[in-house]
């Protein structure tokens, strides 16, 4: 990974020049790692924003201004725009319907935004080689587009920015390689991926302000766990789906009518081929207890056991 970065490094130089370059960062390890290698070559010129969407983890937006202040001292702006996501996404059930408008909505904010920063010409994104696959932007791709990704389906025709995509023909565990050579701390770069379009993709059917709470709390009850239980470096991504049905519970000694759960964990090397991970059973006993127990609207938490293909990692 040293040559490769070494050769990126020049090739952005090269193509950046002078100007000013913005990178959109999601809290992932892919934005982190071009952000870092965007540092790298241009230092200063350099500008990242996080569009706060509404649609991250819990506490996501403390965790990047810590990171990306604190580590790499960055310009770094944070754009508030929750509402106006879960406006666009109001009524909304179709999944790449979801991603486009995730896409292009993060695209104006982004825009928006760059506006204000004088010489910005340059957009820099985490978009790796599994992304480009699904959403059929290659030759050896599948006959059908697998799903959008926001960084590839969702990128309008009139993007007034020229694109710096230096992990495009990466994959995951390169990635990551790559991000232990540029220096940046492991408990970052062994993250595991969080999708673009953030928790919007694994809370099925319409997204709505009430039903993302419920999938935050979920998934920071099964990722603490995960952590506790020395899981979290074994297994390649574990997150929470909320699904659209609801079903009968008991609580207090009485009917409850109420969401399901699932939860996903793969293994995988490359994320093109997954498998799924047998979680001790005592393990995912207590995550289920926590997660029925101290999330108010869950009363049924169910297993993913499929592997990738023929499912997707993600849901959505």
């Amino acid at each position: 990974m040293k040559e490769f970065a070494e050769k990126s490094i020049s090739a952005i130089r090269s193509q950046v020049g002078s100007e000013r370059v913005i990178c959109g960062l999601s809290g992932g390890v892919d934005s982190a790692v071009v952000a870092a290698l965007v540092a790298k070559a241009i230092g200063s010129q350099l500008t990242c924003i996080f569009v706060d969407t509404g649609l991250m983890r819990k506490g996501e937006m403390d965790a990047v201004r810590e990171v990306f202040t604190n580590h790499f001292k960055t310009d770094l702006r944070i754009v508030q725009a929750e509402s106006r996501f879960l406006v666009e996404l109001a009524g909304v059930t179709d999944p790449q319907e979801k991603r486009k408008i995730i896409g292009k909505l993060f695209i104006d904010c982004f825009t928006d935004e760059a506006a204000q920063i004088e010489g910005a010409s340059f957009l820099a994104q985490g978009t790796i080689y599994p992304d480009i696959v699904e959403s059929g932007g290659t030759k050896d791709a599948p006959a059908a587009t697998i799903k959008y990704h926001h960084n590839v389906g969702g990128l309008p025709k009139d993007l007034k920015f020229k694109l710096v995509e230096p992990l495009r023909e990466l994959y995951k565990h390169q990635v990551r390689q790559l991000g232990l050579e540029l220096g940046l701390p492991e408990e970052i770069v062994t993250r595991h991926p969080f999708p673009g379009p953030g928790l919007a993709v694994r809370c099925l059917g319409e997204v709505t302000k009430k039903k993302l709470n419920i999938l935050r709390e979920a998934d920071a009850i099964l990722l603490e766990e995960i952590r506790a239980a020395d899981w979290y470096n074994k297994t390649s991504q574990v997150f929470c789906v909320l699904l659209p049905v609801q079903s009968v519970g008991v609580k207090a000694n009485a009917r409850t009518y109420e969401n399901a759960i699932a939860i996903r964990a793969v293994s995988t090397t490359d994320f093109m081929t997954a498998q799924w991970c047998r979680l001790p059973y005592d393990l995912i006993d207590k995550i289920s207890g926590r997660i029925i127990n101290e999330v108010p609207g869950i009363n049924r938490v169910v297993y993913d056991v499929s592997s990738k293909p023929p499912a997707t990692i993600e849901w959505e």
